[in-house]
């Protein structure tokens, strides 16, 4: 459904931030994209969410397809209105609004009937059953995790096609991060929603996905099933913390990691 064809990113006119990246999400699929801080992969969502406008940037050459359409010179609500849909990184939502209240603003551009809204709404309590209970409850005051659900259950009410997960997991305790990516992999599977997912805990992006790929410096270094790439010696010890032989390495062993990668020597 999505085709990212070697595309290069600027911001400002003269920061190049993408160099040549390429990936594919496929109908009903889970993808992720990892990497560290600063390694392109935000940037990515926003070329293919429109929202790189917002921020002087610019995708300069190669192009973004969606179902065979070129998207990458389209505004964010068209793009919205096409079935793609991101949930941003720092879980933005109106503090001062309820949960409903925040839920019901991703269906806002649709124009659905009282009836419809309510329906779609039982969906989202039918996978955030603790959005149920906090419903009237001003969004401000939820825990982390609470509205780590407000906003993936906000961008469920656009009805998307492709979702546009940028670091679910950021910030929330070990507990409530395995809820969280629980609830993703029945969400896609409950309603066929593919998923390109953004994610620095390798381990929990890696079971939850079908396949992945690795950002380094604005490019694509490493991609494959995500059962392959678990078996990546360069996967283990960079990103999973284990050695060749699958014991855990030490951070004194790794912290040279970026002189001694294979894929980028």
């Amino acid at each position: 459904m999505l085709t990212v064809n070697n595309i290069e990113v600027v911001y400002s006119d003269v920061i190049l931030v993408l160099r040549g990246v390429t990936l594919t999400v496929g109908d009903g699929k889970i993808v992720s994209l990892l990497g560290a801080n600063g390694a392109g992969k935000s940037t990515t969502l926003k070329s293919i969410s429109g929202l790189l406008h917002s921020q002087e940037g610019e995708v300069t050459r190669g192009s973004i397809e969606w179902s065979g359409e070129p998207i990458h010179n389209m505004d964010p609500d068209e793009i919205v209105r096409m079935g793609i849909v991101q949930v941003l990184e720092g879980r933005p939502l109106f503090e001062h609004l309820t949960v409903e209240e925040n839920l019901r603003t991703g269906a806002l551009f649709r124009g659905a009937s009282a009836a419809t809204i309510r329906q779609d709404l039982d969906e989202v309590y039918h996978f955030f059953p603790r959005l149920l209970d906090f419903r009237d409850r001003t969004s401000g005051y939820l825990s982390g995790g609470e509205q780590q659900m407000v906003v993936i259950g906000r961008a469920l009410m656009a009805k998307p096609k492709l979702m546009l997960l940028d670091e679910p997991s950021l910030g929330l305790a070990p507990l409530l991060v395995q809820t969280i990516f629980d609830i993703i992999r029945q969400v896609n599977k409950e309603t066929g929603v593919s998923i390109l997912l953004v994610e620095q805990n390798a381990n929990v992006a890696l079971k939850t996905a079908s396949e992945a790929y690795v950002m380094e410096n604005g490019r694509i270094v490493l991609d494959g099933t995500a059962e392959q790439l678990s078996q990546n010696a360069d996967i283990k010890e960079f990103y999973l913390g284990l050695g060749s032989s699958g014991e855990r390495k030490s951070y004194r062993d790794v912290k040279h990691y970026k002189r001694r990668k294979r894929w980028l020597g």
